[in-house]
């Protein structure tokens, strides 16, 4: 083994989001053509944790739609929680099982869902939704919700520049509702005001689990120098993720194939701006992920060599690539009372400063 290869199998490494096909054909065990994840790929990549999430598309936001779309998410929630009882994956909502698993050579498997569509305008399927796994939950997708406002509004399916100014009300309980549960608050795809409303009002760390810089590559999805501070403020996390379209502009891309490097540039700038301690990885694999040299789980080292190439150490790598991620789950953790059965009792929609997480001051 190299010392690459050795370095690289030592870190809990986590890829904070990958989509997951559907309908569910049940091949998550097997080393398939198709998919750029599976439990084979993760393994021959040294992917120690992998997030995968039931993602559901925009659509109409009447009753009926919302049903229909609820009850496809909790479907999906339960395809991986199926995913997780594959051979030599566990399904690993809570930090400490994460590691646990690490340390028995298992992989984890920690669901997620992406778009709070999903959840309609019905507060119960939150809890729903932790019930099977969930661990955290993106605000919106393309397209406005009930919830909030999203970075692309969806001219098909009527929205304007704006609908709620941000997070609508019900957005704001269920940022409340997402603290009590310990379902972490997530801010990719979310409008600017959206996020920076989300960053207040949430009592634990709030993460963009696949994002960009916008100072690298001016597009809507990505982040500003001041979304990234306030990430920061909040003792967030920013995970950058392998869209080409995210990482560099479309002139670039069109002179060239954008690969790791430009991946670690995002990387490379967000440290500049807000430090090591604020930024995590994402593949966005199967949900049109993909670049040069990291175009499935299976070369995920590439990005390890990258990191050693330009002068992080072991400590900060682990950090990138996964102790970040562990660091807010446990503090949603803590918000939320998990284990004890208590939930923080406080009241929804309050505000709160930057960085103010129940009990720690922080």
């Amino acid at each position: 083994m190299t010392d690459l290869e050795s370095l690289h199998r030592s870190i809990l490494t986590v890829d904070t989001h990958i989509d997951i096909p559907w309908p569910d054909r049940g091949d998550f065990a097997q080393d398939t053509s198709y998919r750029h994840v599976d439990l084979p790929k993760l393994r021959r990549g040294g992917v120690a944790a992998a997030c995968l999430v039931a993602y559901v598309g925009q659509g109409p936001t009447d009753a009926p739609s919302h049903a229909a779309i609820g009850r496809q998410a909790l479907e999906m929630l339960e395809a991986i929680g199926r995913a997780g009882q594959a051979a030599g994956a566990r399904l690993c909502p809570l930090a400490d099982e994460i590691e646990a698993a690490f340390r028995a050579g298992a992989t984890a498997i920690v669901p997620a869902v992406e778009n709070g569509y999903a959840m309609g305008e019905d507060l119960s399927l939150l809890a729903q939704f932790r019930a099977r796994g969930a661990r955290y939950m993106t605000l919106t997708h393309n397209g406005h919700n009930a919830l909030a406002d999203s970075a692309r509004p969806m001219a098909a399916l009527g929205d304007g520049e704006t609908r709620h100014g941000g997070l609508s009300g019900l957005g704001r309980e269920a940022i409340a509702e997402m603290n009590r549960l310990g379902l972490m608050v997530d801010v990719s795809h979310a409008a600017r005001s959206t996020m920076m409303q989300a960053v207040r009002l949430s009592r634990s760390p709030v993460l963009a689990t696949h994002s960009c810089a916008r100072a690298l590559c001016d597009h809507p999805r990505n982040l500003d120098d001041e979304q990234l501070d306030a990430l920061r403020d909040c003792d967030g996390v920013v995970h950058v993720t392998a869209v080409d379209a995210f990482l560099r502009p479309r002139a670039v891309r069109q002179a060239r194939v954008v690969g790791v490097a430009d991946f670690v540039d995002h990387i490379d700038h967000i440290v500049r701006r807000i430090g090591v301690r604020h930024v995590g990885i994402s593949s966005d694999f199967d949900g049109g992920g993909m670049i040069a040299g990291w175009r499935d789980a299976a070369e995920s080292p590439a990005l390890t060599a990258e990191l050693l190439r330009r002068g992080y150490d072991a400590a900060q790598i682990a950090a990138i690539w996964g102790g970040n991620f562990l660091r807010v789950l446990r503090a949603a953790e803590a918000v939320a009372q998990i284990g004890t059965g208590a939930g923080t009792g406080h009241e929804a929609g309050t505000e709160h400063g930057p960085g103010t997480v129940a009990g720690t001051g922080a």
